[in-house]
């Protein structure tokens, strides 16, 4: 019996050391395991510095539409601060010229506690971004500018809705009113070249831009001056001609209208848009 006894408690002994050994194996791989999808949901914790998204024309913060409150960039803030990314929504004047929106701009991210920023602007926030970059003394503040619809050559709506405001008498109404409209004259094409001379890169900022073009899916709203630039200046984005987005290097291409760049057209998978820049500054150390 007493040998019996031995060999129970031996297998016994042995019985436990196993499931020890298995339980504490499976305690490694599910940490593992956590880590590399705590990894995988949270990329934008290897950047270097905060990411700051500038608004374009007419843009904001925050409103509240029929009682529900929106952002400019639907539902991308939220996303890449889930991903682990410190993110900042400087709110500029919607219609203020650019020179003003740029100082406003600059203003907001002096005042980021950051060595560095990495901004990512849409539409005419690029070009506010440019201006503080470059005449503002901005440059020293930032890392990196990428830019998302910006009309850094000028766009063709805005020739055609001046040229037919000046004839309409509109902007001598606006000015009797004490608006300012210049921001609307400062897209044109003529206009742009003059600010793209004027306006030179700053040393020590890397300048990229994701170029966007109309295709199935666009905003309803869009498709009549889609059509129209598109015969005029080829691929666009409703908005924007592909080519003027062109500024520094290009990340992407992608098939976006001016709108579901910032998440307003259904379908488009717009913080996907802003992880794919996220993608880019981690890459660079940035």
């Amino acid at each position: 019996m007493r040998g019996v006894s031995l060999h129970v408690a031996i297998a016994l002994s042995v019985a436990v050391a196993l499931v020890a050994v298995l339980l504490a194996w499976w305690l490694y791989i599910r940490r593992v395991r956590q880590q590399v999808g705590r990894k995988l949901r949270r990329p934008a914790e290897k950047l270097r510095y905060p990411l700051v998204l500038a608004h374009g024309l007419a843009g904001f913060r925050e409103i509240a539409v029929a009682g529900v409150r929106r952002e400019y960039f639907r539902g991308v803030p939220v996303r890449l601060t889930e991903l682990g990314a410190q993110v900042h929504l400087p709110k500029l004047s919607p219609f203020a010229s650019v020179p003003e929106r740029a100082k406003q701009l600059a203003e907001a991210v002096s005042a980021i506690d950051a060595k560095k920023v990495n901004l990512i602007a849409h539409s005419l926030g690029g070009l506010d971004a440019r201006y503080a970059l470059s005449r503002l003394g901005l440059a020293p503040r930032v890392a990196s500018l990428i830019t998302i619809g910006t009309p850094h050559h000028g766009t063709p709506v805005a020739d055609f809705g001046t040229s037919l405001g000046a004839k309409l008498g509109l902007k001598a109404i606006a000015e009797t009113l004490g608006l300012d409209v210049s921001v609307f004259f400062a897209l044109t094409t003529e206009e742009m070249k003059r600010f793209n001379a004027e306006v030179p890169d700053a040393r020590g900022v890397w300048y990229a831009s994701l170029v966007a073009r109309g295709g199935r899916g666009m905003n309803p709203l869009l498709l009549a001056p889609h059509a129209v630039l598109e015969r005029k200046a080829g691929p666009n984005d409703g908005i924007v001609p592909a080519s003027s987005q062109r500024w520094g290097e290009v990340i992407a291409e992608v098939e976006a209208d001016h709108w579901a760049q910032i998440g307003w057209t259904d379908g488009f998978d717009a913080p996907g848009l802003y992880l794919r820049a996220v993608d880019e500054l981690k890459a660079r150390g940035l």
